[in-house]
C-alpha cells in the first residue's frame, strides 16, 4: 500500500510539495506521479534533458497549468484548485525563460510598481511619487541587494541581458515571496554575467525557498543543495549535488555519456 504522502505533505519545514502530480495532454504524458518536496530554505535545482517537463512541472506549481491528477501543496495547504493569483498571495513567485519587463520604464518605477501592485495601491500609481515614500525606499533596498543601485534611474530595455534577468528576479522578489521558482535564470546570458546572475540568487534571503531549472550543470554544482533528476516527465533520481554528478544513469540520460565510461 502507497504511504499517505498528504500527511507528509503538512510536514512543518516544508514550503512546498506535490503529491503525484501528473499532465497528460492527449496520448503524451508530460509529468507523470511526481512526489516532491521543497524544504523551507532550499536551493534546489532541477535538471533533465530538453523535453523532460520541466517547464510544464513549474507551471503546475505556479497554476499555469491544472494537473490532470495529484495535488500540489503550500505550507502544507492543498492549493490544487487556486488559480495564480491567490499562489501568489499565499507565497509563491516565479520567473519565466522569456522575460516578461516592463521596458519603457526605469528600473526603480518598474520595481515600485511592482510593490504598489502587492500592496493593492497601484490604482494611485499616478501621485506624485513623495506620496510612495516607504514603498521608494523599499524598492531602493531590493534594487540594491540585487546590485542594480547604479542602474535605477536607467530604461529596463537598455539594460544588458544578464541585467534584465536581475530586473525580473527583483520583479519576483516585490511580491515577498516564501518561495522562488526561477526558470532558467542564466539562459542566454555569457559565463561571466551568468555567475553574477547565481551570485545574487545565493545571496537572497535564507528563508526564501528556491527551486530553479538549470542546464549550466557547473552551475548547478556551486549553487544547489540538492537536485531533482526528470526524464520523460518522470523523476529518475534525487540527491545531493556529488550523488547527482556520480550517478551512471544520469550522465548517460543528462550529460551524453555511455553508462560505462
Amino acid at each position: 500500500m502507497r504511504a499517505d504522502t498528504s500527511i507528509l505533505s503538512a510536514d512543518a519545514g516544508i514550503a512546498l510539495s506535490t503529491e503525484r502530480l501528473t499532465k497528460v495532454w492527449g496520448s503524451f504524458i508530460a509529468n507523470s506521479d511526481i512526489d516532491f518536496r521543497l524544504p523551507v530554505g532550499a536551493r534546489h535545482a532541477l535538471i533533465g534533458p530538453n523535453g523532460a517537463g520541466k517547464t510544464t512541472f513549474i507551471n503546475m506549481l505556479t497554476g499555469v497549468l491544472a494537473p490532470t491528477s495529484g495535488r500540489v501543496f503550500i505550507g502544507g495547504e492543498d492549493v490544487t484548485a487556486d488559480r495564480q493569483e491567490r499562489r501568489v498571495r499565499k507565497g509563491i513567485a516565479r520567473t519565466f525563460q522569456i522575460n516578461n519587463l516592463f521596458p519603457g520604464l526605469t528600473v526603480l518605477d518598474s520595481v515600485l510598481l511592482a510593490i504598489l501592485e502587492r500592496k493593492n495601491l497601484a490604482e494611485s500609481w499616478f501621485r506624485p511619487l513623495k506620496s510612495h515614500v516607504a514603498e521608494i525606499e523599499e524598492a531602493m533596498d531590493l534594487i540594491t541587494d540585487l546590485g542594480l543601485e547604479a542602474q535605477a534611474g536607467v530604461e529596463v530595455k537598455t539594460l544588458a541581458y544578464g541585467k534584465q534577468r536581475l530586473m525580473e528576479i527583483a520583479l519576483a522578489l516585490a511580491s515577498r515571496p516564501r518561495i522562488l521558482l526561477l526558470d532558467e535564470p542564466a539562459a542566454g546570458i555569457p559565463a561571466g554575467e551568468s555567475s553574477e546572475v547565481f551570485s545574487v540568487i545565493a545571496r537572497l534571503p535564507s528563508d526564501v525557498s528556491i527551486l530553479f531549472i538549470e542546464h549550466d550543470m557547473d552551475l548547478v554544482r556551486r549553487f544547489s543543495q540538492r537536485i531533482t533528476v526528470l526524464v520523460g516527465g518522470k523523476v529518475l533520481t534525487e540527491g545531493a549535488p556529488d550523488e547527482i554528478m556520480a550517478d551512471p544513469r544520469v550522465r548517460e540520460v543528462y550529460l551524453g555519456e555511455s553508462a560505462h565510461g
